[in-house]
């Protein structure tokens, strides 16, 4: 299953000066947010937004536990591309199987639909993890 996408946007850029980002250059937390106000609407629960040095994630369980990082991000050098892919996590605290990506089949199909109807999305492109 293709679980990554590259698009560009400028609905996502940050509005807040640099010394308020995460770090210099890397943005997404208008993605985050605005990625999981849109889920909801699909009926996708995620957490609120959290950071990373490199971007931002929002969680999602499955009912049967599986959790996963939907991770996003400006394509480095860029305001108007982003990044985003999913990052299934390990099952228990000292386990080193991840999460099936197969059980995330209905976030992934949402954030599919969420991209191709916006207007204001274009250049969508989908590839799995390792063709990046």
């Amino acid at each position: 299953m293709k679980t990554c996408v590259n698009f560009k946007s400028d609905l996502f850029k940050p509005f807040l000066p640099e010394q308020s980002q995460v770090n210099p250059g890397r943005y997404g937390a208008e993605l985050a947010y605005w990625l999981s106000r849109k889920l909801f609407e699909k009926g996708i629960i995620t957490s609120y937004p959290e950071y990373e040095d490199w971007g931002w994630f929002i969680e999602y369980t499955t009912e049967e536990g599986d959790e996963y990082w939907l991770c996003c991000g400006n394509v480095e050098g860029t305001e108007d591309e982003w990044h985003i892919f999913l990052d299934p996590q390990k099952k228990g605290f000292f386990s080193r199987q991840k999460a099936n990506i197969e059980n995330a089949h209905s976030l992934i199909l949402a954030l599919r639909t969420i991209l191709n109807k916006h207007n204001q999305i274009s250049g969508i492109e989908w590839y799995k993890e390792n063709e990046y």
